[in-house]
């Protein structure tokens, strides 16, 4: 079983195509062939469960100064300029210089090769589709912008120009998000947690979200009006996503208790409750509510709830990390998971790292069935309750931390590894046997050396070069400490 979105993962994303006028009269059928090939990248695009607004051809300077305040008016979170054939650039200065949203350059030939035996003018104007990309590039940086980005390959049955099409479209799903993001706070980062303290106004200047101010004691009310059918439903849930084994080697832990499935399903069904009343789309929480009150009770039962919310796209973080919370919401985005997660002890002998948390997680990216286990006390915090236990899914994983500078400038700090095979700690928290290139000792190293936040989002797949990719558009340093795929 998976735990279903509880919104899609979306974007709104413009296409124009860009020719020269001059062709049309010259050649008979060129635009219209023109306009089929803009036709089959759009739905492409379209495909990918976004939504699309097509601006058509522009052809010269006056239709570029013509569809500018409509792209600028439309609310796009990224724009496909496809490369149709030759044009000048003309046709992209006022747009690359003026819009403020990502563009990416499509340049797709409807052949792989030229049918050099009966080639014409009209066949290389067809597939003319990069010879203007260096001008677009280079007036770009004229314009005093970055060179867009180039998708190269052609048209149709091209495995690679389908995975970027896919990335870039993830990448506009992570930016509408983003800037449009309401993240939830309540309590305060650990006392001693120095680098978890964040300028939330930064926070929206670098991202666009907002962060909702929220009391704990707002959970108390919500609780109390918690109905029996409504924790029935939410232990059933539960039963259906977790096991509940039999203690093993930690004493601190027990076979999950009927007692603590039931504030477990009393606490997740009242965040629910929350996330609906702010109107949330993740939370970064610490409180830890005066000893043995209901709101102590109430606040550090949170994991099962926060997990369940994590797997349904709404990233719960626990320490009152804000900039973790960003980053498992982009993981997410990229549909890669995002758990909350940091280093564990090294196993010099297997030569990896363990990378896990106690607290909320991403159970949709679980290899197997995830584990609840009650714990007598949650190391370091107070409260004892549920918890969450399972390794990440074996096969390639990305780490996302975003740590600040000295000047509190945001910096991305990635890494690609593998999940390994092998035994966990059965402790009620997750864990994953990290392996990380060249060695488990060079990696941390290199990581520490970076400057990240302590806590990092755990995902699955390669995702260095997407994130990188993000962190440009965003104008942020990152930084890849481990060897990627180009």
């Amino acid at each position: 079983m998976k735990v279903d979105r509880r919104k899609k993962r979306t974007a709104r994303i413009g296409i124009f195509g860009v020719g020269f006028h001059k062709y049309w009269p010259q050649f008979d059928g060129l635009l219209d062939e023109m306009k089929r090939k803009l036709e089959v990248f759009t739905d492409d695009v379209q495909a990918r469960g976004v939504e699309v607004v097509s601006f058509g051809i522009v052809d010269d300077s006056a239709s570029a100064y013509a569809v500018l305040p409509k792209l600028k008016g439309a609310d796009l979170d990224l724009v496909f300029c496809d490369m149709l054939t030759y044009a000048t650039s003309a046709s992209f200065a006022p747009i690359v210089r003026d819009l403020d949203v990502p563009i990416v350059l499509a340049a797709l030939q409807p052949l792989a090769a030229l049918d050099y035996s009966q080639a014409s003018t009209y066949m290389q104007l067809c597939n003319d589709d990069f010879c203007a990309v260096p001008e677009f590039t280079g007036v770009a940086v004229r314009m005093g912008k970055k060179p867009p980005p180039v998708i190269l390959g052609t048209l149709e049955n091209d495995p690679a120009v389908q995975e970027e099409i896919t990335e870039w479209c993830s990448i506009a799903m992570v930016l509408h998000d983003l800037k449009r993001a309401r993240i939830g706070h309540f309590g305060h980062p650990i006392e001693h947690m120095l680098d978890m303290q964040t300028d939330q106004a930064a926070l929206t200047g670098a991202f666009g979200c907002h962060i909702v101010q929220t009391e704990a004691d707002e959970l108390l009310p919500l609780a109390e009006s918690v109905t029996a059918e409504e924790i029935e439903a939410k232990k059933c849930q539960i039963h259906g996503l977790f096991d509940t084994p039999d203690p093993q080697s930690d004493p601190i832990t027990e076979k999950l208790t009927d007692a603590d499935l039931l504030v477990a399903a009393r606490t997740a069904v009242a965040l629910d409750k929350f996330v609906d009343a702010h109107n949330l789309d993740g939370l970064a929480y610490y409180y830890e509510g005066r000893a043995g009150s209901p709101l102590r009770e109430l606040v550090t039962n949170l994991i099962v709830g926060n997990s369940l919310l994590t797997a349904a796209g709404f990233p719960m973080c626990g320490e009152s990390d804000l900039k973790t919370c960003i980053a498992m919401m982009i993981m997410d985005r990229l549909d890669c998971g995002g758990s909350f997660a940091e280093f564990h002890p090294i196993d010099f002998n297997g030569g990896f790292v363990l990378v896990g948390h106690d607290g909320p997680h991403h159970i949709n990216i679980a290899e197997g069935k995830p584990v609840l286990r009650s714990l007598s006390k949650y190391h370091g915090k107070p409260g004892s309750g549920a918890s969450v236990e399972f390794k990440v899914k074996e096969g390639p994983i990305t780490l996302l931390s975003i740590g600040v500078d000295a000047a509190g400038r945001f910096k991305f700090v990635i890494a690609e590894g593998q999940s390994v095979h092998g035994p966990i700690p059965p402790t009620g928290n997750t864990n994953t046997r990290g392996y990380f290139a060249p060695d488990v000792r060079t990696f941390l190293k290199r990581w520490v050396a970076e400057g990240p936040t302590h806590h990092f989002a755990l995902g699955v797949g390669r995702q260095g070069r997407t994130l990188s990719r993000i962190a440009d558009i965003l104008d942020l340093s990152a930084a890849i400490v481990t060897p990627h795929e180009e």
